[in-house]
């Protein structure tokens, strides 16, 4: 393990898989084409090796991804009402967690935070500022093989109402010191601590890693 606590096997077969990636998406002749098909395969095994994934899984998910490798991105937003952030429950693990998902194509940073709190939660918001923007990554709670950064928005409600979607089963306020089992990879305590050291001064700096 390093000092992030993400198992070396993990982080190589990350390097190798986007070497691979990028490898293929400029690569100029059958000789090249073969050893970058090899160093994705290589990295296939590795993951078939330490984890419940097969190797032609975790294939078949690397040929999906084509062109130069690069970062994911996430988005979340703190939405706060009568001193209570906004939380929904996921579906596919009963936790609880800020709205947000995974960034579209094509979309504003702002307009993107818009819309998933409304698809999962029924309000509509306004982004106010960014509260930090975070390597998602570094958690050993689950296994995440693509590289993927978080960006918390603080947003203010402008209308709608609660209502669940196909991807939340429940939409509620909670207090901060009365927060539900958390899904933690989608929102963690350190997101929570930054979003109150936001609300107690508002004048604070983005937070980055």
């Amino acid at each position: 393990m390093n000092d992030n606590s993400v198992p070396y096997w993990l982080l190589w077969a990350r390097e190798l898989q986007s070497i691979s990636q990028t490898g293929l998406a400029y690569s100029k002749s059958e000789h090249d084409t073969r050893r970058y098909e090899r160093l994705r395969e290589i990295s296939a095994e590795m993951v078939d090796h330490q984890s419940a994934f097969s190797r032609e899984t975790v294939l078949e998910n690397f040929r999906i991804q084509p062109g130069y490798a690069t970062i994911k991105v996430d988005v979340r937003a703190a939405v706060i009402k009568d001193a209570k952030i906004l939380l929904v429950q996921e579906r596919s693990d009963k936790r609880w967690a800020m709205p947000g998902g995974w960034a579209d194509v094509g979309e504003l940073p702002s307009e993107m935070v818009k819309r998933e709190v409304l698809e999962e939660s029924g309000f509509e918001v306004i982004p106010k500022k960014i509260i930090g923007v975070y390597d998602a990554n570094r958690t050993p709670s689950k296994l995440e093989f693509y590289h993927a950064y978080k960006i918390v928005f603080l947003c203010e409600i402008t209308g709608g109402h609660a209502r669940t979607s196909e991807e939340t089963m429940a939409v509620d306020f909670f207090d901060f010191n009365a927060l539900p089992p958390l899904s933690f990879y989608r929102t963690s305590s350190r997101y929570i601590k930054e979003i109150r050291a936001h609300l107690r001064n508002p004048t604070r700096q983005t937070a980055f890693d």
